[in-house]
């Protein structure tokens, strides 16, 4: 395992491990065995809709209802995969798993920097998925262990996410170098928190994608 790719995925690490213990003890406060939350981490492996999954289950969602929020919530995946099919070849086992860890820190990842040289390509994609996939069991089995142990006041953890979606904007920034999908994302955040403050970050999400499918539809004529 090249020591660069592990180098580059140390933002995604500082995010996960707090983000996934603070899911860990949450989960586990509502009563449930720990291994439940390392076993969601690993299967379901998706950060927002998780923490959106323990708020439906305190208020007695049903799994159908659970099911369509978590798929409205992750509806961008499907743009986001449907942008590395080329990238990441042809189908295998690898390129399976290499959709299913797409996350939104491992797409960022995943397009912005350059495997070392020797590496290959899909290689370098499959180890970035993996680790980041990793970061987010451990983070979550922490949490759900430190749960059933000691009591902790969550507040503010919450936070490493944001820092976390900083750092990989300046690293988009680096490397595209285009003011345009940032205007965008910026004009749809607004947008959307101004007109839909509770669903205001899918609503945003879908926004920016909807203008920027537009803005290449009317360059390319």
């Amino acid at each position: 395992m090249n020591q660069d790719t592990i180098k580059s995925t140390f933002p995604v690490l500082f995010g996960y491990l707090p983000l996934g213990m603070a899911f860990g003890i949450l989960f586990q406060d509502m009563g449930y065995p720990w291994y439940l939350a390392t076993l969601m981490a690993i299967f379901v492996y998706a950060g927002a809709a998780q923490f959106m999954v323990i708020g439906l289950l305190t208020a007695g969602a049903g799994l159908t209802e659970i099911f369509i929020a978590t798929f409205l919530l992750n509806s961008r995946h499907i743009f986001y995969g449907l942008s590395m099919l080329k990238k990441y070849g042809n189908w295998s086992f690898k390129k399976i798993y290499l959709a299913f860890g797409l996350t939104d820190e491992t797409y960022s990842l995943v397009t912005t920097i350059e495997p070392p040289d020797k590496v290959k390509q899909k290689d370098y994609y499959f180890t970035i998925t993996a680790l980041n996939h990793a970061y987010w069991v451990a983070g979550c089995t922490l949490g759900a262990w430190t749960g059933t142990a000691i009591q902790i006041n969550t507040k503010g953890m919450d936070f490493a996410l944001t820092a976390l979606f900083v750092v990989l904007l300046i690293e988009q920034w680096k490397k595209i170098k285009q003011p345009l999908p940032f205007v965008i994302a910026i004009i749809s955040s607004f947008s959307a928190l101004y007109l839909f403050v509770e669903q205001m970050l899918l609503l945003s999400i879908m926004l920016s994608i909807t203008l920027l499918m537009v803005a290449n539809f009317v360059k390319s004529r």
